[in-house]
């Protein structure tokens, strides 16, 4: 079940999940977890990835994550999106984001995503 849940996203998020170097670790109702490796083509200068990056990479987590929890057939839209950077992910570390649902209503989902270096604990 959970690769035919992964390949159904990598279906759904393709070309730009694959533009950004998503890959996507673990996709389930409750979590979604990916990695990405920051190019220096995603990076602004110093050579540490871009916010817009980030917030691409998170955005794309959250919306694997009401993917998972939609009917067959439906889609999805963002309506707002909120960031706050703590730390910058240098030119060629790996960042990993976790997506949790906070809220997952009949017309709107909220998802937290939380992006750290793996060198992070």
């Amino acid at each position: 079940m959970q690769m035919d849940t992964l390949t159904r996203i990598k279906e759904q998020m393709l070309p730009f999940a694959d533009l950004l170097g998503i890959e996507f670790v673990s996709a389930a109702p409750d979590k979604i977890v990916a990695e990405m490796t920051v190019r220096e083509d995603l990076c602004t200068r110093p050579a540490v990835l871009h916010g817009g990056a980030v917030m691409a990479f998170a955005d794309t987590l959250g919306a694997t994550g009401t993917i998972v929890n939609l009917p067959e057939g439906a889609g999805t839209t963002t309506i707002e999106s909120k960031t706050n950077f703590v730390a910058p992910a240098p030119a060629g570390t790996r960042i990993v984001g976790e997506a949790t649902p906070i809220h997952r209503g009949r017309r709107t989902m909220i998802w937290q995503t939380r992006v750290s270096t793996s060198e992070a604990g």
